[in-house]
């Protein structure tokens, strides 16, 4: 294949990927809440300190506390800063939506083929809490001290979702080597 072939098939395997979550509304409502879930990871990592002293006063704060810390993200980094983050948190509810659907196929064809994709969607997770986990292992500064207040890391982990999903495609026609 020429490269622009190669070029257009990603393209087209992307918006299978990330239409696949619209199929049903049992994977809308997965994706729905992977994305809930990491948007609210990423806004309480991005301040850990306060989001630590916050919720184990009370638990029930979280409902304070991440609307204070959005405000906080947009504070430091504008609207692109929130774009990122809720970029991030939408492709990563669908790379979940899409990584379900691959262990369930997987776990029909047999346990060798989940022993072999189980890896894969580790590493690929691992793209979706890029920026996030480095508050949350202490490195409470380094969002800060990257330049551009951490959207290139935000940029960069968007990128390798989108690489990710491009490669997967729609799980329900990706083919799995079971070999």
């Amino acid at each position: 294949m020429t490269g622009t072939a190669v070029h257009r098939a990603w393209l087209r395997d992307l918006r299978d990927a990330l239409a696949y979550p619209l199929t049903s509304n049992g994977r809308l409502l997965t994706a729905g809440v992977a994305t809930g879930v990491t948007y609210v990871v990423l806004v309480l990592s991005s301040f850990p300190q306060f989001s630590v002293q916050v919720l184990t006063r009370d638990p029930t704060d979280l409902a304070y506390a991440v609307p204070a810390l959005t405000r906080e993200v947009y504070l430091g980094t504008g609207w692109l800063g929130i774009g990122l983050v809720a970029a991030y948190a939408l492709l990563t509810g669908v790379a979940v939506t899409d990584a379900v659907a691959l262990v369930r196929r997987a776990r029909r064809a047999g346990a060798s083929t989940l022993a072999g994709i189980v890896p894969g969607l580790l590493a690929a997770g691992c793209a979706s809490c890029g920026a996030g986990v480095l508050g949350a292992l202490g490195f409470v500064g380094a969002m800060a001290a990257l330049p551009f207040e951490g959207n290139l890391l935000r940029i960069g982990g968007i990128a390798l979702l989108a690489v990710f999903l491009g490669r997967t495609g729609d799980p329900r026609t990706c083919a799995i080597d079971p070999t």
